[in-house]
């Protein structure tokens, strides 16, 4: 068993090596990342000169698709990550692209970056947030579904906040069809048309486009935005953003919304909640919708980046971001507060009554094996049911219950996630799972017996085992991971590099394709194109999955 020495007070997130003899770790370790640990992590990897621009190619005209979108980080508003169409066979590796063009490997190899995820036109346009340089840099590309070839392609302004792990550059299609992307300065960057070879961003100030134009400098050194961006169904978005000096406009860290006319509104982070501690919104917290489009809900926290983070859970009016209600976020088994990292990527979930789901860390590390606790609110946050067992940089997805044949609860919805146990972490044993959660049943948690969790319906072992153990798995290596109705099925990604289909129906891992030779990276998403291709991130590169 590995030993660990806690510092005193937190540092900055460290990746844990599953059998190091003396490590000293973070009270927020493990970590947005997987093990890098086993299998043998891979030789770190040169830093590539960033390609200029591609420009793009002609290709033969694919066949006409006209299929489900998939919208932004979690396919929708509530971040439910449910396909509206059935995935194909992980038949073959169809096309790959980079999303990181100068990717940064630690020592051991581990690739401590969260990317983005693609967007999907109903048009099968797959839209692609990629890195260019060690720093930051973010281009867009547009690609066909079916082949993968480039059909535009646009650089960004976008500077990154300040950060520990990269954090992911997030875009977002709206219903009426509009590609927006985060630029400087919190800027929007809006493209009328993502399935169109012609056109440019035009952009978007929530604070007014005179101020910004009369000194741009001012803005873009000191106003980031820090969430992915969320549309409600008229198209109005809303995202966080941290500010870090003083500015012409006297911004301060908030929340903006803004309606597909440019009209921005926006309230400091302290000031919704009712707190002048809280320091700015959760990074990478992608603000969630309530299903009737009234509320929206975000997380704020205080505490910097290599400190313990702790903060509320907000719901603001959509229209005006008044503060409908706020809780601070509680560890269930400690009853003190939760930690609310920027290195994770966790975002609120709304379940289809209007339950809101949002994962936290322990309180004090490791008295929960990293794993955190899935906490639920009703839709004004009230505290209702029991947590789940795991909540570290995860956002669940919400499945219809009859995806589950075996089922026999009166739950319409479960939650599907990962549900690491951290080998050598705490009393973490390695067996590392997925899971499927009903968030209205409970039973007795198996690492803190004395707190009630979610009734675990279905858990399946990760199926490689990690080099030098007879027991311990290679790590689910996946934050929101696609659900497939039609197919009755969750598609996951494994640190040991493949990409699996969970099978409810059978409780068995039913396909397979292998990416690449596996490494300890930060959480990816994965997703379903329009033509039901599947989509997964590893070691920097997007994998276009299909049948033939």
């Amino acid at each position: 068993m590995s030993h660990f020495r806690i510092p005193p007070a937190p540092v900055s997130p460290t990746l844990v090596s599953r059998r190091s003899t003396l490590v000293m770790l973070s009270s927020t370790a493990v970590l947005a990342a997987c093990s890098s640990s086993g299998g043998g992590s891979p030789t770190p990897s040169p830093t590539p000169t960033p390609a200029p621009t591609p420009v793009p190619t002609p290709t033969p005209t694919p066949t006409p698709v006209t299929g489900p979108a998939w919208f932004s980080y979690g396919h929708d508003a509530q971040h439910t990550a449910v396909s509206a169409i059935a995935s194909q066979d992980l038949g073959h590796i169809a096309w790959t692209s980079a999303v990181d063009l100068a990717p940064q490997y630690t020592p051991s190899g581990a690739l401590l970056t969260h990317y983005g995820s693609p967007v999907v036109t109903t048009h099968n346009t797959v839209v692609i947030p990629v890195k260019t340089t060690a720093t930051g840099g973010y281009r867009v590309e547009g690609r066909d579904g079916a082949t993968g070839a480039l059909l535009w392609s646009a650089t960004t302004d976008y500077v990154m906040p300040p950060r520990n792990w990269l954090p992911p550059y997030n875009l977002l299609l709206t219903q009426q069809g509009r590609l927006y992307a985060p630029g400087a300065g919190g800027k929007l960057l809006i493209r009328a048309d993502a399935d169109a070879a012609n056109g440019t961003f035009a952009a978007q100030l929530f604070y007014g486009a005179a101020v910004y134009n009369a000194n741009p400098a001012a803005f873009d050194s000191t106003v980031f935005i820090n969430t992915p961006l969320t549309a409600d169904a008229q198209g109005n978005l809303f995202f966080g953003f941290q500010v870090t000096g003083a500015n012409p406009a006297g911004l301060v860290s908030g929340i903006a919304r803004v309606s597909p006319d440019g009209t921005g509104i926006w309230v400091s982070a302290a000031t919704a909640a009712v707190d002048p501690s809280i320091q700015k919104p959760v990074m990478n917290c992608a603000p969630a919708i309530s299903i009737d489009g009234g509320t929206v809900y975000i997380a704020v926290n205080r505490g910097s980046t290599n400190a313990t983070q702790t903060g509320f859970l907000l719901a603001l009016d959509s229209t005006t971001l008044a503060t409908r209600a706020r809780v601070a976020l509680i560890d269930p088994n400690l009853l003190a507060p939760a930690r609310l990292s920027d290195d994770g990527t966790a975002s609120p979930v709304v379940g289809p009554d209007g339950r809101v789901f949002y994962g936290v860390l322990e309180a004090q590390f490791p008295t929960h094996n990293a794993r955190g606790w899935l906490l639920q609110f009703d839709a004004l946050l009230n505290p209702v049911g029991v947590p789940g067992s795991f909540g570290w940089d995860v956002s669940p997805s919400v499945i219809p219950a009859s995806m589950v044949p075996s089922y026999a609860g009166t739950s319409t919805y479960l939650l599907a996630q990962k549900y690491n146990n951290y080998n050598g972490v705490g009393t973490g044993n390695g067996l590392n799972r997925l899971a499927i959660l009903d968030p209205k049943t409970s039973q007795a948690d198996t690492i803190v017996p004395s707190v009630q969790v979610m009734r675990e319906v279905l858990t399946i072992l990760g199926p490689t085992l990690d080099a030098g153990s007879a027991t311990a798995r290679r790590e689910w290596c996946i934050n929101t991971m696609a659900a497939d109705p039609a197919r009755k099925s969750i598609l996951a990604n494994n640190e040991d590099g493949i990409l699996y289909r969970w099978d409810l129906v059978t409780n068995t891992l039913s396909q397979s394709v292998r990416l690449n030779s596996g490494l300890g990276q930060a959480y990816t998403p994965t997703l379903v194109g329009a033509d039901g291709a599947v989509y997964a991130i590893s070691n920097a590169t997007l994998y276009s999955i299909r049948a033939s």
